[in-house]
């Protein structure tokens, strides 16, 4: 009789390409097989993110925005995952998945439509900030705050897919790409998902963003276990623990996972991203109650993706420090202009709330509808009559 104690078992090596210097981890490997377009456009890309992610995040503090969520630190995982996988892959993600919407052609006037909550947005402003939706432009379904509940919706596109695929097997091959933490990992959901895909041989790449933190809670009082690409073993599925940091590494290992997802009629794959959270968890959380500046400093300056990237380029003779400055002043300059046009977009008509929820409206509802119109015609000066006066026609 013999038990295997954790202990005996080694922990999950992490898959690395670069090093903290933009050298290669291995001088003798072959380097990444990323043309230098790619890697310069991946590169303004995280630049992007990180920038809007500041100025938003400001924009909130003024009053702008009510909430807001930055990426600061996970740049790499998002765009580098992002670039691995092809237009007709299905996207589902958590909410601090910037850099996949901006990689898969989401563009700064898309970003602050949904953020002002105008006209523009195809969430019809029903949802708060950061909260993207772009199934129709980027096949990237609507983010959710209800934690975890998209990857058992992954699970069951992935399965459409399969379902597809031995329909018409003319079709491209495409497979369900989901995004979530290492908090959501914590849920059911999760393991359901897992075991589901595993059993039914779903074609999906499990993306889990181990980033340290789920709020504030560390992942030390999150589980005792090697992490979360183990549970992947658990549940028979290939997993693999990738330098989250490293863009290189996981566009590399994304490319791959992909490839392995499409073997053999479809199977699920996990990818554990080892990252950090540098900023805080949102515009409503203060991280330096739960953690120190010191650790927040180290990652952020000896462990950041988007130096990392930057000095590889460098290194490569594709950058130098006059052209960033000039690529940060254009971005940020392109960044305040959109927002300033988006804020001064009308908002949606108010009678779209009752829109894409019933096909036919229930009794509770055409009363609600029946008082909003009320209410519109007798205070207009309060309701902007004649900003909605299209929607109450319609109704």
């Amino acid at each position: 009789m013999g038990f295997l104690e954790p202990s005996s078992v080694p922990p999950l090596p992490t898959y690395h390409v670069m090093n903290s210097s933009g050298e290669m981890e291995d001088p003798a490997r072959a380097p990444p097989d990323v043309t230098n377009e790619q890697a310069l456009e991946w590169y303004q890309n995280m630049l992007t993110v990180n920038i809007m992610d500041s100025i938003m995040f400001e924009a909130q503090r003024h009053g702008r925005l009510s909430f807001y969520m930055v990426s600061a630190g996970e740049e790499a995982v998002m765009v580098g995952s992002a670039a691995a996988l092809t237009p007709t892959d299905v996207i589902t993600c958590q909410y601090r998945e910037t850099g996949v919407f901006l990689q898969r052609g989401f563009t700064l006037t898309d970003f602050m439509s949904q953020l002002a909550a105008n006209h523009d947005d195809p969430g019809k402003g029903r949802n708060m900030p950061v909260h993207y939706s772009g199934k129709k432009k980027v096949n990237v379904h609507a983010v959710a705050s209800t934690l975890a509940t998209q990857i058992p919706h992954a699970t069951g596109a992935a399965y459409a897919l399969k379902m597809d695929a031995m329909e018409d097997p003319t079709q491209p091959p495409s497979v369900a790409a989901c995004y979530f933490g290492d908090g959501a990992a914590s849920e059911g959901d999760f393991h359901a998902a897992l075991n589901v895909a595993a059993v039914r041989k779903c074609p999906i790449i499990f993306i889990c963003r181990n980033n340290g933190f789920a709020i504030s809670t560390p992942t030390s009082e999150q589980y005792v276990g090697d992490g979360i690409a183990v549970r992947g073993l658990g549940y028979g599925i290939p997993s693999i623990r990738v330098d989250g940091t490293d863009i290189f590494a996981v566009y590399e290992a994304t490319r791959e996972a992909r490839r392995r997802a499409l073997e053999n009629g479809g199977q699920p794959v996990l990818i554990e991203f080892m990252s950090y959270r540098i900023s805080h968890h949102s515009t409503s959380d203060d991280s330096m109650a739960y953690r120190s500046q010191a650790e927040v400093q180290t990652w952020k300056t000896r462990h950041n993706p988007v130096t990392r990237l930057k000095t590889w380029l460098e290194n490569q003779g594709l950058w130098d420090e006059e052209r960033d400055k000039e690529a940060r002043a254009r971005i940020r300059k392109s960044i305040l202009r959109e927002l300033v046009e988006a804020e001064k977009k009308p908002k949606p008509r108010l009678s779209g709330i009752f829109d894409d929820v019933y096909a036919e409206l229930t009794e509770e509802a055409e009363e609600q509808r029946e008082e909003m119109i009320r209410l519109m015609t007798k205070y207009p000066e309060e309701y902007d009559i004649d900003t909605h006066i299209d929607g109450i026609k319609g109704l």
